[in-house]
């Protein structure tokens, strides 16, 4: 059913039988998303959080000028929205499918716990909203330069020790990069190619690769 049980950590440590009814009790739906599309706008109110099953979304903020905020890109596997899900408030963010992506909704708020399936998935569910917070600490963290090589630097480091290679490939592109790291993207590629002929960092595209 859905072919996610295996591919996703809300699910881990279920059994077949388990999987079957916690996905009846959560109301769980699919939709797709061509690329581009909103999924979610700052404001609106859910009960449903969403797992990527392919594809991925962006999750942004923007103000009355247009000005655009990356906050994370979500990919196959991850979630978004469970915060808001659980809680119930109003949405502080949008989320934009990124690519042409496919999104099963889970609803988390207000769960029949009588099943034994439920202990698992609170669980399971504490375990990802630590980990978002740990990933919001970083871009914290990270933005947190007073220079764009700074952000760069901090950036690519926390990448380059998440992945344990000096060699690796980001999930933006340089206008999301320039998003994520609250920077004008034209400023941003030319500290890159600045960096890049001092000896610091070589890349291609999305592929990097630090020099120490």
């Amino acid at each position: 059913m859905y072919g996610i049980k295996n591919r996703s950590e809300f699910f881990a440590g279920f059994s077949e039988s388990e999987y079957n009814e916690a996905m009846t009790q959560i109301s769980a739906g699919e939709h797709s998303y061509p690329k581009g599309q909103l999924i979610f706008t700052a404001g609106d109110v859910t009960e449903r959080m969403g797992l990527v099953v392919s594809g991925s979304v962006t999750v942004e903020t923007s103000d009355m000028w247009g000005n655009v905020t990356l906050l994370s890109l979500v990919g196959e596997g991850e979630y978004f929205a469970e915060t808001y899900a659980l809680l119930g408030e109003p949405m502080m963010v949008d989320v934009r499918a990124n690519e042409d992506s496919r999104i099963l909704f889970l609803r988390v708020r207000g769960i029949n716990h009588s099943g034994k399936w439920t202990l698992k998935l609170t669980q399971n569910l504490l375990e990802i909203l630590a980990r978002k917070n740990l990933h919001l600490s970083e871009r914290s963290f990270i933005n947190s330069g007073k220079s764009i090589r700074r952000k760069v630097m901090s950036y690519l480091n926390a990448l380059s020790l998440r992945k344990n290679s000096r060699n690796f490939t980001i999930p933006f592109n340089r206008q999301q990069m320039a998003d994520y790291l609250n920077c004008d993207r034209s400023a941003l590629s030319k500290e890159l190619c600045l960096m890049r002929d001092e000896g610091i960092i070589s890349f291609s595209k999305n592929h990097f690769t630090l020099h120490v």
